[in-house]
């Protein structure tokens, strides 16, 4: 990797290296020990030079990030509820395009999967645009933001939060633990309902889609909530195939809890042939993810998910790389799958890419512990906690996989979130492209939903409706 520029945050966070040893620690098995808070001069920061999310709210030396000015904050005037969300940059003009001849040019602000990519495939390419920074949220998501960086810590066990409700918990990270935490808490609205598509093409370009309902009741992200409410859950999911027919019919319900130590996650699976519900305690960690063809792991849903005990996470730092961002063109309903679905990788003609700052984590794999991926490198948004690239080695330690998450505004929210996961892998010459929209219906957000709704009980019921 390329040496990080330091600026005053990086700085301040090489000074703030202590908490990672104790927190190395602690992920060894040596005696738990507290984990350090911010001060009250690094708080005050928020919302001032650093966002309230813990951005650099600057804009870099040659201007080519902006500063941050709060992002999108209302919908563009021809948006209508339960569109597919029009692109407010479609005037933008490409500003280059990087591929395998130049890719050399770029490679300071290229990730290794981004590299391996260009290498391999010479019709892969990045069509590299203008930056607009435009995360945002809610204003009471910044504000619990700002009251979470006071009061929330780590669990001795590394594998759970405390002190902290709606918003990320670490805005001012000291360890790569606490930046992936801020990702899994991260805002993603309260309560989404989502009809999307899955793929994994051959190398030849065929493939059959696979059709889902996803549904989420966010208690975390809940107005008002405390932790003592929270019963240790920080979401509900369930998810259902609704095709092809042989697929068809199988629904899944989760409970991910804050505190993964005290009470790992819990999950059900409603079988239609049986007609019963099932405990389904291997819904985690490197166990193939739902209909996947073995191309993604259950903890690759939403980039990653789930308990991060299983890896050591070190906080490498911030660094400015190309990543897939403000992706409208990719969500837009004019294009249909067969526009994007193309052999050994998604079309690039309909992806965008910008130059942001990125939060930096290394996992690597524990001692005496087993996943399919020995080694990760996450890299994080720093205005909103999003993961929007990962690399992922296998046990001989070779770049295997690379995921990209392409987001958007969800500016109705507003909310930065995924249109499009896609998972690639570059020793079979295939991928796996979740969450396919542009012939589904668009995104729900904000329906009434309780806790009674995502009970083993209610789980059967939708099963045999």
């Amino acid at each position: 990797m390329a040496k990080l520029t330091q600026s005053s945050t990086t700085k301040m966070f090489t000074t703030r290296m202590a908490v990672s040893l104790f927190a190395a620690m602690i992920l060894t098995g040596l005696p738990a020990v507290s984990w350090a808070q911010p001060s009250a001069e690094e708080i005050a920061r928020l919302g001032k030079d650093l966002t309230p999310m813990g951005a650099i709210k600057a804009g870099n030396a040659d201007g080519t990030i902006p500063s941050w000015e709060g992002g999108i904050t209302t919908p563009p005037e021809d948006y209508k509820p339960d569109d597919h969300h029009p692109d407010p940059y479609a005037d933008d003009e490409i500003l280059f395009t990087i591929n395998k001849g130049n890719m050399a040019d770029y490679a300071d602000k290229l990730s290794a999967g981004h590299k391996a990519m260009l290498e391999a495939y010479d019709s892969f390419y990045l069509n590299v645009y203008p930056t607009h920074r435009s995360a945002s949220a809610p204003q009471r998501i910044y504000d619990a933001s700002i009251n979470n960086t006071a009061t929330a810590k780590l669990t001795e066990s590394g594998n759970g939060v405390t002190g902290a409700t709606n918003s990320v918990p670490f805005p001012i990270p000291s360890s790569g633990l606490e930046a992936i935490w801020n990702h899994i808490l991260r805002w993603r609205g309260v309560t989404t309902a989502r009809h999307f598509s899955q793929a994994a093409p051959n190398r030849n370009g065929d493939y059959t889609l696979v059709k889902f309902y996803d549904e989420f009741n966010m208690q975390y992200a809940k107005e008002g909530m405390t932790e003592e409410q929270l019963n240790n859950v920080i979401l509900q999911f369930k998810q259902a195939v609704l095709a092809p027919p042989r697929l068809a019919g199988g629904i899944l319900l989760v409970h991910e809890t804050l505190d993964q130590f005290k009470e790992p996650r819990k999950a059900w699976l409603y079988n239609p042939g049986q007609r019963r519900v099932r405990r389904a305690p291997n819904v985690a960690f490197d166990n193939p993810g739902t209909a996947s063809d073995g191309m993604r792991t259950t903890d690759q849903y939403d980039m990653f998910t789930g308990s991060p005990e299983r890896y050591n996470w070190e906080l490498i730092g911030r660094k400015e790389i190309y990543v897939p961002y403000n992706s409208y063109k990719l969500h837009s309903d004019s294009l249909k799958y067969d526009d994007i679905l193309k052999p050994l990788h998604i079309n690039p003609e309909h992806l965008r890419y910008e130059l942001h700052r990125v939060w930096v984590v290394d996992a690597t794999l524990k001692d005496n512990t087993r996943h399919i991926y020995k080694r990760r490198t996450f890299y994080i948004d720093e205005d909103s906690w999003q993961i929007l690239l990962v690399d992922q080695y296998d046990n001989r330690d070779q770049l295997w996989r690379v995921s990209e998450g392409h987001v958007i505004n969800y500016y109705e929210m507003p909310l930065l979130w995924t249109t499009l996961e896609v998972h690639t892998d570059l020793q079979a010459g295939r991928y796996l492209a979740f969450g396919l929209d542009n012939e589904d219906k668009m995104y729900e957000f904000g329906f009434e939903r309780s806790a009674a709704d995502y009970t083993p009980s209610a789980l059967r019921r939708d099963g045999r409706r």
